[in-house]
This record gives structure tokens, C-alpha cells and sequence, in this order.
């Protein structure tokens, strides 16, 4: 009966060690973020016109970017927390308590459900990233370069 219940616990415990480990790539780009936020905080002062107002736009997007993450990092840390009691609730069914079998499927499914919302909070994250980033044309081409130089093309930030 322990054996049984010990094989049925292991899946779970596969989604556990796959949800840390999400969490560890989440709460390094986390990282990432908080220190582009303080480098370009210490920068603020020192810039002025339109530099100033790259950096403004650029905190702005770093700070919905680190509610964002905090979002995804709560709704996986929601679902590690269900995977814990659902493997204890799959014990307590292991020793005779069968009234428990609806509450493991509904914290399975509810575990699925924060895994889903973390993963597209994530992925919410990582476009507001990508939407950061521009690489100016004059490094993309030569003739872009002279062209922005004579006035012909708008600079891009």
C-alpha cells in the first residue's frame, strides 16, 4: 500500500522539481531586471533631454516587467504549494481515506491552472523584454547610418 501511494506521489514531485526550476530561471530574470532598474536610477539624474527621456520610459517598462515577474513567481510558488498538499492528501489516500480522492484530482487541477497562469505571466515578461530592446538602424545597415546622419530617416531609440 506505501509503495503504491509512493509511486502515485511521484509525478507530482516531478511537477515540483519542474516548477523550481521555472522559478529559478523567473527569479533570474528577475535579478536581471532590478539591476538595469538601479543602474539606470543612478543614471537619471545626470540625463537630460531626450536621453532622460529614454531612461524614464525605459524604468517605466522595467517596473511593469518586475510586476509582471512577481505575478508569475507567485502563481508558481501557488502551485508548488498545491503540489505539496496534494501529495500529502495522496498519503492520506494511501491510509484509507478515500472521501480525499476528489480533493486530489480538484488540487491537481488547480495546480495545472497556477502553472498555466505563471508560464503566461512569463511569457507576458519576456515580450515586454523583447518590446524593450531596439537596435538602432545604423547598426543594422550602412546606408541607414549615413541616411540618419543627413536627417533623411528618424533616429531610433
Amino acid at each position: 500500500m506505501i509503495a503504491e501511494t509512493i509511486q502515485l506521489s511521484l509525478v507530482p514531485a516531478f511537477l515540483l522539481v519542474a516548477t523550481g526550476s521555472f522559478l529559478n530561471v523567473v527569479t533570474g530574470r528577475l535579478a536581471r531586471v532590478v539591476d538595469r532598474a538601479r543602474d539606470l536610477q543612478q543614471r537619471y539624474g545626470d540625463t537630460e533631454g531626450l536621453e532622460h527621456e529614454r531612461v524614464v520610459r525605459e524604468l517605466r517598462r522595467l517596473d511593469r516587467r518586475m510586476g509582471v515577474i512577481n505575478w508569475s513567481i507567485a502563481l508558481c510558488v501557488g502551485c508548488a504549494i498545491v503540489v505539496c498538499i496534494m501529495v500529502a492528501m495522496l498519503f492520506a489516500v494511501g491510509n484509507g481515506r478515500d472521501d480525499l480522492a476528489t480533493a486530489v484530482a480538484a488540487a491537481f487541477i488547480l495546480a495545472m491552472l497556477l502553472l498555466t497562469a505563471g508560464l503566461i505571466a512569463f511569457l507576458v515578461e519576456v515580450r515586454l523584454a523583447i518590446q524593450t530592446i531596439h537596435v538602432p538602424l545604423e547598426m543594422l545597415e550602412r546606408e541607414g547610418a549615413e541616411k540618419i546622419r543627413r536627417g533623411l530617416l528618424p533616429r531610433i531609440y
